[in-house]
Formats: structure tokens, C-alpha cells, sequence
């Protein structure tokens, strides 16, 4: 695989040049050092790539001329993860670890716990944030997705309209919680396939509250048990998604 992977959009369905945005273009010659002459993996973020050379260095429009372009199938699942918000730079991380790990979807929860709260003007500065987080990770790991970063939701109201989910999924600390392997057998045994929609709710500092897994379970999510440990929110985001993304894969 080519060194430098940039994102684009082009305007044509089989372009045979791509001019990269001042952003990319940026990204591309001044910080990764691409120079004319390097070969360059373009992505739309949809699954398609064109594998280019870099025909203009030129840090604001550097322009890559097409050699071969090819579409790349999804993963057979999608996983959506839905996060409650968590303090400090942690959603950064979370984000950028989703997207490497495959998520489809994250939706950044405000849940009765959570301490960070984003309004008006602040929620989409941290969506673009976010969006920007998940671009850098697709570059950096190859994915030719990257996930959707929906705008921040209520988490009990989210929970309680979510449709078209194979499986509704919630990390919980409440004794009774089943293991990941019990719910995917179950699902197994009831539809003689493994789930391709997921839907996965992580909880901030201190976990759900009581009233919210209430909701949760009302809406049909099954409580999940991540081990007898209690992980820090961005731990048990990737603990989830990469076991469950594993057994997916495996089954």
C-alpha cells in the first residue's frame, strides 16, 4: 500500500484527476512531506479509492492524476456506538479508535451522568471536532470508511426510539448482565445468522443511571457485561467494539 492516503471528493463518477481540497492539500504536502512523484491513495470515505500520483505539490490545490480506481466492499456488519459524552479529550480518542476498529456510526450521548453538556454553536465546533478525528484515523489505519458522527442526542430519548437493529446492546454494571458470547448465541439460535446491525450504548463516568437502563431495557437493548472490572468509559469503548467486531468476523 501506497505511503499517503488523502480524502476527496471528486466531482466526476471515474475522475482521471483529482484536485484536493486546501485542507487535504495541506495535510498531504506540508505535513506528510508528499512530493510530485509519490504515489497517493485517494478515498471518498464510501469505500471507493483511486490510486493516483502526485502530479502537483502545490499546498493549497495539490492535484493527483488516477491510475486505477477500485471500490472496496463493507464489512459484513455495520456496528453503531452510541456514547454517552465523557469528560476532557476522552471522545477524541473514542473516535478515532471506533473508526479504526470499523464502527459504521457513533452517536455522542448526553446521559443523566454526564458532565460535559454541548449546546447550540459548541455541539457542532465538537462534531466537526469529531469528524475531523475520524478522517485523520481512515487515513492513518487505511479504512477506506469513515463512520458518521450523528449530531449529540438525549441518551434516554435516543434509546427509546432507536429501530432497525438486528441487536440492541447496552455495557452494563448491574448484576445479571450476560456475556457477549450468550447474547450472539441467543441471536444465533433465534435467527440462524449473526446479527448485521448492532447497536452498542456505552456509559459515561459512574455508568447509566437506574432510570435510563430502565428505558433501555423497555426498549428492547439486552445489559452486556464487560468483565468484573470497572473500565474507564473510552476502555470499555474499545473493549466493546472490538470483541464484538471479532466475534462477528470469527462466526
Amino acid at each position: 500500500m501506497p505511503d499517503f492516503r488523502a480524502y476527496c471528493t471528486p466531482a466526476a463518477a471515474a475522475p482521471t484527476e483529482i484536485t484536493l481540497s486546501p485542507d487535504e492539500s495541506h495535510h498531504l504536502v506540508s505535513v506528510n512531506r508528499a512530493r510530485a512523484g509519490d504515489s497517493v491513495v485517494a478515498f471518498d470515505g464510501r469505500g471507493t479509492e483511486w490510486i493516483c500520483d502526485l502530479v502537483s505539490d502545490r499546498k493549497s490545490a495539490a492535484v493527483l492524476r488516477v491510475r486505477s480506481q477500485h471500490t472496496r466492499p463493507p464489512l459484513p456488519f455495520a456496528i453503531t456506538l452510541g456514547q454517552a459524552l465523557p469528560k476532557g479529550q476522552s471522545m477524541d480518542a473514542i473516535v478515532r479508535k471506533a473508526t479504526e476498529i470499523g464502527a459504521a456510526r457513533i452517536v455522542p450521548l448526553e446521559s443523566e451522568r454526564t458532565q460535559v453538556h454541548l449546546d447550540g454553536d459548541r455541539s457542532e465546533r465538537k462534531i466537526e471536532k469529531w469528524q475531523i478525528a475520524a478522517l485523520e484515523a481512515a487515513k492513518q489505519c487505511g479504512n477506506p470508511f469513515v463512520p458518521e458522527i450523528a449530531p449529540v442526542q438525549n441518551a434516554s430519548a435516543f434509546m427509546a426510539s432507536a429501530r432497525d437493529f438486528d441487536l440492541k446492546l447496552i455495557a452494563s454494571l448491574e448484576p445479571g448482565a450476560h456475556s457477549l458470547k450468550t447474547a450472539l448465541a441467543d441471536f444465533r439460535t433465534a435467527h440462524a445468522r449473526l446479527p448485521r446491525t448492532v447497536l452498542w450504548l456505552v456509559g459515561p463516568e459512574g455508568d447509566f443511571s437506574p432510570a435510563e437502563m430502565s428505558v433501555s431495557r423497555d426498549a428492547g437493548f439486552r445489559p452486556i457485561t464487560l468483565g468484573p472490572l470497572v473500565l474507564r468509559c473510552e476502555t470499555a469503548a474499545v473493549y466493546a467494539l472490538s470483541i464484538l467486531s471479532y466475534e462477528l468476523l470469527a462466526g
